[in-house]
């Protein structure tokens, strides 16, 4: 054991925490983007057997990537108007 105390305290102010959080949440943005953006791979593209299910229209998974797309834009607009207002508020204490 070291005879030197940690210089960090463990607890993390509420503010700070959810701070952290916000920004952990606008770095997994790109991921959720390309994981949803690659779910129209997975769509039934209809083939020769009569079994495969209705092909889904290029229309519509071109209409769901915009639809993502500009779902992603406002979640990171959303998520960094949070993240200022929070910078705003420790401002201002």
């Amino acid at each position: 054991m070291s005879d030197q105390t940690p210089s960090a305290t463990l607890f993390l102010e509420k503010r700070s925490y959810r701070r952290r959080r916000l920004m952990d949440a606008l770095r997994l943005l790109p991921i959720v983007g390309v994981l949803l953006w690659m779910l129209p791979v997975f769509w039934p593209s209809g083939g020769d057997h009569p079994a495969d299910p209705t092909p889904v229209a290029m229309s519509s998974a071109v209409t769901y990537v915009f639809v993502v797309w500009i779902l992603l834009i406002l979640a990171a607009a959303v998520l960094w108007w949070f993240i200022g207002e929070r910078d705003r508020a420790d401002e201002g204490s």
